[in-house]
């Protein structure tokens, strides 16, 4: 173990091992495709949104799929504050 408390190996990244669909489908679970066109303004949150077209875009746009991450983890962050 670690100063931290992890052991050798394990990743301080918040998002090791979470796919970028996960991230879409629990944020379009948890506020759904308006909010999030709202929080991040991309046309495949605002245009006939979908999972698909929305993670060809996040794959191939470096500054948008950093907005979803960092709003993905705010969400996580404020439903754990309620728990």
């Amino acid at each position: 173990m670690t100063a931290a408390g992890q052991t050798a190996g394990q990743s301080r990244d918040p998002l090791h091992g979470v796919t970028l669909e996960t991230i879409l489908k629990e944020l379009v679970s948890r506020i759904g495709w308006t909010a999030m066109g709202k929080a991040v303004e991309i046309r495949c949150f605002t245009h006939d949104p979908n999972i698909k077209s929305s993670l060809t875009f996040l794959r191939r746009t470096p500054w948008a799929r950093a907005k979803v991450e960092e709003l993905y983890l705010r969400q996580k962050a404020v439903s754990c504050e309620k728990h």
